[in-house]
């Protein structure tokens, strides 16, 4: 194995994320505007990443679709052609989950879905079908529903590099870490450097404490991402900029969420994390604008509780107030549905509405589902906020123990170590 992709967590496991708009062109002559920006560095020091990248926003062709809309309609032509083939809605569904991914809008994975059963129609539960309503659950965040069909679809195909994604991915969100690293290296074993497994191994990366390495993983999978795959290499810009942002360095998490956003306009998940970056500046009333933005875009519960937040930060009380109003709202609507909010409800309870008996609540039934490192700090922030120290330490601990870095966590930890000491010293 390759050492530049895999590599000894600190916890000792082996391991190498999860599941591509329009541009003009630029000035014809003189300098591009983007590439006055080419000041980034790359993870090595020097200015080519994020300089080429410049230079490539200003070249780019005006797009008249993404590349999941230019797959439906191909997909759609296909099925005019050839009604018969179940193939096609394969491609179909696939690529009304890509447009899901793209514009953050559920209702494509009904579409979806639909389309789906049309394939099962004309060949019951085939496999090539059967792997795309594993991604669709995926997408719907229904972890163990879909770790139990790429269990089976394994067992047919042991040597699918795409099956062994859907195992990283749905054991990796339910906390199987150790599952999750073993599938990842399958991955990387069976075609070393694929991007799927790049950008899952930066992920583990990531959870296990070793954020330059995971910066490393998802900068080879850009180089290796086709061009004209826009969204693509929107998403793993956004990625490394999440991942500098997390490691404290501000200013290249800006720069490279900017560059997302220079290769696909609007694109919610970049606008996610530049009103990250914008808060941890201390620039609230610019957080606010962006985070309305992604809102606008991606009107989900977990999106408007960052603007909530960001309107407090902001001194917009009366409107954090509504805004967190509405959040509660929405947020209980969807608490017993896989896909939800109930980190951020938990966060709201405690942070906010000072009502821990109720955070504890949503956190344990979140617990029932999942036990990722993150569904872990929810619930020991909980136990810490109905007074339960002794017991809200242990949960921290474990929430901690597979290395990650992550600094709400970190913070928690610190406050739950200090008051579990003040406790126990009375």
């Amino acid at each position: 194995m390759n050492d530049e992709i895999t590599k000894t967590s600190p916890t000792g496991i082996e391991v190498s994320k999860m599941p591509g708009v329009r541009r003009a062109f630029g000035p014809v002559e003189g300098r591009c505007p983007a590439a006055d920006q080419a000041a980034f560095r790359d993870v090595r020091g020097n200015r080519k990443f994020l300089g080429v990248l410049a230079l490539l926003v200003c070249v780019l062709p005006a797009f008249a679709a993404t590349p999941a809309e230019l797959s439906i309609r191909k997909a759609e032509e296909e099925i005019a052609r050839r009604p018969d083939h179940y193939p096609y809605y394969n491609a179909l569904a696939m690529a009304y989950a890509r447009r899901a991914r793209e514009t953050s809008d559920v209702r494509f994975y009904a579409r979806a879905e639909e389309t789906l059963q049309k394939s099962f129609a004309l060949s019951p539960d085939n496999y090539e079908g059967m792997k795309v309503r594993t991604w669709l659950l995926l997408g719907r965040h229904e972890f163990a529903q879909a770790r139990e069909i790429a269990v089976r679809l394994n067992r047919q195909t042991p040597d699918d590099v795409t099956v062994y994604g859907y195992l990283a991915d749905a054991n990796a969100e339910l906390g199987n870490y150790r599952e999750a690293v073993d599938a990842v290296q399958w991955m990387l074993n069976l075609r070393p450097g694929n991007v799927p497994g790049l950008t899952r191994a930066a992920y583990l990366r990531e959870l296990h404490g070793d954020l330059e390495g995971a910066i490393e993983l998802m900068q080879e999978a850009y180089d290796s991402t086709p061009y004209q795959e826009l969204e693509d290499r929107a998403w793993l810009i956004t990625q490394i900029a999440h991942l500098h942002l997390a490691a404290g360095r501000i200013d290249e998490a800006e720069r490279f969420a900017n560059g997302a956003l220079g290769i696909f306009p609007d694109y919610h998940y970049a606008l996610g994390t530049l009103g990250q970056v914008r808060m941890a500046q201390g620039r609230y009333a610019e957080a606010v604008t962006v985070f309305q933005k992604r809102y606008d875009a991606a009107p989900h519960a977990e999106n408007l509780f960052a603007l909530a937040e960001s309107l407090q930060a902001a001194g917009r009380d009366a409107e954090a107030q509504r805004a967190f109003a509405e959040f509660e709202r929405k947020a209980l609507a969807e608490s017993n549905q896989a896909d939800n909010a109930n980190h951020e409800l938990v966060a709201y309870y405690i942070d906010y509405a000072n009502r821990p008996d109720q955070a504890r609540r949503i956190a344990e039934r979140e617990l029932a589902r999942r036990h990722d490192a993150f569904t872990l700090d929810a619930y020991a922030w909980a136990l810490h906020a109905a007074g339960d120290d002794r017991r809200a330490a242990e949960q921290i601990a474990r929430a901690l123990s597979f290395g990650l870095r992550d600094a709400k966590v970190l913070e928690h930890e610190r406050i739950i170590r200090r008051s579990a000491g003040e406790r126990a010293a009375r």
